[in-house]
């Protein structure tokens, strides 16, 4: 009973301070509060629902007979959207803050609704090698019924809630990327309603046109219903080597060298400062050394950057071996380096022993509960940005980002990039290394202006023949957006599948420039 006194008494008390502060100043100044007492248990509550769901679903094999019945009302949908004159652009019907990209989209209060409620994998296709699953699968998900049958995707992009959809609309990259490239080029067949209802297949050998305009398209083509995504077998453990460079002429060297080995399986660089990073390279393997293994995913050890900031200071190498699922989300827990800015005291050892199995917060209900002027802060000042940058370009980018932002750490993944059709490809005939640097975080530049500095950022990444990730904000006009993307085969599909009167543009889907 005296137990209850007391957390009555700390609630009051917490009452009486919201109350003396107002709720506004708390949620902007002291937002930690409101994200442990009421967005982490939340948080627990919304990953019970969906893996407890998508464990039934398997056990019952419901996946596959419903999702022909989901896809007819998907259809029916666009039908009657039809018959009611095409008077509006069509969208899917996902709230914009159930999405991870930090910008909601306000084109749904204006645009036909599309119900799309495909969250299951439908099958498992051994002999092919081949995962075929519908579009809101997220990533944590997946890898979470492929590895225990042996199992896993050979591009596996952070964060656990990234969804297939989202990463073929959009784009996704992780550290196996300079193998196999972007998580588009581990697609095999995509299925989408078109905006005459009609519901298509495309490959590389049927509908190719449209199989490689969808990357990218941010949904402005049709709605995808499902994906085939290749398989690779899975191993247990990933042998990671650290090792600090110092010098960023030397940091680029290091980092360009180890891309460009097949034999690693991995390769990624957390960059501190201008002239010190940790690269790290990993590879698969099924036998560990039990004296150097690391949980790295269990919820009380260290966050992973912070982890790897100790092989930096103390100056030295490392070796370890990581679970393979905890290696793919490694990042996933700090959600990269962001949860820091929100939970300062987040990677204190008390508080992620006694609090840790709770973290992350859902990104989704941050965006949910993040208020105006929390959004304003947060465009004002915080960037979340991933500039494509030819691998060539890496030293001069870095010194770009910098002087524009100085944000550290950096994210530097490495990719490569085939002359494929499509919005995005190398500017010669043959596919090009290509490395993407993650920017999250407070700029430190002195009179950073948001608007001012992205521009000059995007300017800079233009002029090397780079790339933009979709997800964030972006400033350029439209002459300047199809400068930096290939807009020929997008543009000509979206004339002939009568795209015009159905979907938005992507630049005004997601360019600043055209929503304001």
């Amino acid at each position: 009973m005296s137990a209850l006194w007391s957390v009555g008494a700390g609630l009051l008390l917490l009452l009486l301070w919201v109350r003396h502060r107002g709720l506004e100043a708390v949620l902007v100044h002291h937002r930690w509060v409101f994200v442990c007492l009421f967005l982490l248990p939340l948080s627990i509550l919304f990953d019970i629902y969906y893996q407890l769901r998508a464990w039934a679903v398997w056990r019952l094999h419901s996946a596959p007979r419903q999702h022909a019945q989901r896809v007819r009302h998907i259809q029916a949908q666009v039908r009657e959207w039809k018959n009611e004159g095409s008077k509006r652009y069509m969208c899917t019907g996902r709230p914009g803050w159930l999405t991870v990209s930090l910008r909601v989209g306000k084109y749904k209060k204006t645009h036909k609704n599309i119900m799309i409620n495909l969250m299951d994998v439908l099958e498992v296709d051994s002999e092919r090698q081949i995962v075929r699953v519908e579009p809101l699968v997220s990533m944590g998900q997946l890898t979470a019924h492929l590895n225990p049958m042996g199992w896993t995707i050979p591009v596996v992009p952070e964060l656990d809630d990234l969804t297939v959809g989202g990463l073929i609309m959009g784009t996704g990259i992780e550290s196996s990327s300079h193998i196999y490239g972007l998580f588009q080029h581990t697609c095999v067949a995509y299925e989408l309603v078109l905006a005459d209802g009609s519901l298509v297949r495309c490959s590389p050998t049927e509908n190719s046109d449209l199989f490689y305009a969808v990357p990218w398209s941010c949904g402005t083509l049709g709605f995808l219903v499902a994906a085939e995504i290749k398989m690779i077998p899975a191993k247990k453990y990933v042998k990671i080597h650290y090792e600090p460079v110092r010098g960023l002429q030397k940091i680029c060297e290091k980092f360009t060298e180890e891309s460009k080995k097949k034999e690693n399986s991995f390769v990624e660089g957390l960059l501190y400062s201008l002239d010190e990073a940790v690269i790290m390279t990993g590879v698969l393997t099924d036998e560990a050394e039990q004296s150097k293994i690391n949980r790295i995913g269990n919820y009380y050890k260290p966050w992973f950057f912070k982890h790897v900031e100790k092989y930096l200071k103390a100056d030295r190498t490392g070796i370890e071996y990581i679970p393979s699922r905890h290696y793919y989300h490694r990042h996933t827990r700090s959600i990269f380096w962001e949860l820091q800015d929100i939970i300062p005291f987040g990677n204190n050892p008390i508080f992620r022993y006694l609090f840790g199995w709770m973290v992350p917060p859902k990104i989704s209900l941050l965006k949910l509960t993040q208020g105006e002027t929390i959004r304003k802060l947060y465009e004002q000042h915080h960037v979340v940005q991933d500039m494509l940058v030819p691998m060539k370009s890496l030293e001069k980018s870095i010194q770009t980002f910098h002087i524009d932002l100085n944000v550290y750490p950096l994210w530097l993944c490495p990719f490569i990039l085939p002359n494929n059709p499509g919005m995005v490809h190398p500017k010669g005939d043959e596919a090009e290394l290509y490395v993407d640097i993650g920017a999250y975080g407070e700029p430190k530049r002195k009179q950073f202006e948001a608007r001012a500095s992205m521009r000059q950022m995007e300017k800079f990444v233009r002029s090397v023949h780079g790339f933009q990730m979709l997800y964030a904000d972006c400033y350029m006009t439209r002459e300047e957006f199809w400068d930096m993307f290939d807009g020929s085969l997008y543009h000509k599909l979206r004339e002939q599948m009568n795209c015009k009167d159905a979907f938005p543009e992507v630049y005004d889907k997601i360019c600043k420039s055209a929503r304001h």
